[in-house]
């Protein structure tokens, strides 16, 4: 990778793969991690779990209580073969998504090419200096609630490990804060004494990806709410607190995100989808049915 700058990672390729045939990304040479060992593993670190980033999706339905979040999150990720193939990883650091990006290269071409393309406007957002692509990927919604960190690898070895959430930016050309020669290489799980869950709106029932997607962790001293599909990077919800209802949690919802013409999906549907899905999410947790 150090002696060939153009070079890419590529793990499950579900993400890169589609961008490559778009002509989005035109790497020089690909890179597989398939057979780096470490990145494969899932093993106890204290009380909680540190998961490599190589771990296929599909794995993450082996996940013990409290971790049904990030269980829930990875079950709704495209099809089966989606699962096998994606990894924890990539699913982390996916790339954000919009109607006018991710298109052929003629049709962007014709529509003008948009900030995130290298264009001076972002066409959901022209009077921003932003791009306002989506972040779509389900997994770091879940395991923001779940207070995780992430294991930042290098050249060198482990070169950091930090909150999630220092992982994203809110700009949707550049929403990975990663910097050249940097992967994430495991997530770590803290243990918690927490019931979460993880619900997901989209077009289709398999497949897609989110309208909007909502992850929830309840304790008896906290109260943790995530939203992905809807902002340029996860949202950690702010305002939140043990023993709110329903209805005020849905309030806090509409307040903070920030959908746009980004997906299919009409933007005040995908605000009022992702308060609906929280309301449901909390009476779901609040009554017990994911202990």
């Amino acid at each position: 990778m150090a002696a060939e700058p153009g070079a890419r990672l590529i793990a499950g390729g579900t993400g890169l793969l589609p961008n490559m045939r778009l002509g989005l990304e035109q790497p020089r040479l690909l890179v597989s991690l398939e057979r780096v060992a470490e990145l494969q593993t899932i093993e106890p670190r204290g009380r909680g779990l540190r998961i490599g980033a190589g771990v296929p999706l599909a794995r993450l339905a082996g996940l013990p209580e409290p971790y049904r979040a990030l269980r829930e999150a990875a079950a709704a990720v495209g099809a089966p073969a989606h699962r096998a193939a994606g990894t924890v990883g990539g699913n982390l650091c996916l790339d954000t998504r919009c109607l006018y990006y991710n298109q052929s290269e003629e049709w962007r071409a014709s529509h003008h090419y948009c900030l995130k393309r290298g264009g001076e406007t972002c066409h959901v957002a022209p009077k921003g200096k932003l791009c306002r692509a989506a972040f779509s990927g389900d997994l770091a919604a879940a395991a923001l609630v779940l207070e995780a960190e992430v294991e930042i690898a290098g050249y060198g070895g482990v070169l950091d490990v930090r909150p999630l959430q220092k992982l994203y930016r809110d700009d949707g050309a550049r929403a990975i804060v990663l910097e050249p020669g940097e992967i994430v290489a495991a997530l770590r799980l803290p243990g918690l004494h927490v019931r979460s869950g993880y619900a997901k709106a989209r077009r289709r029932a398999a497949i897609d990806f989110p309208l909007a997607g909502v992850a929830m962790a309840l304790g008896a001293d906290r109260l943790r709410v995530a939203l992905t599909g809807t902002n340029s990077s996860p949202l950690l919800l702010a305002g939140t607190e043990p023993g709110m209802t329903p209805a005020a949690l849905a309030k806090q919802v509409q307040k903070q995100v920030k959908p746009l013409r980004t997906t299919i999906g009409a933007a005040d549907y995908r605000r009022q989808v992702a308060a609906v899905l929280a309301r449901r999410l909390l009476a779901r947790l609040t009554q017990g049915e994911a202990s």
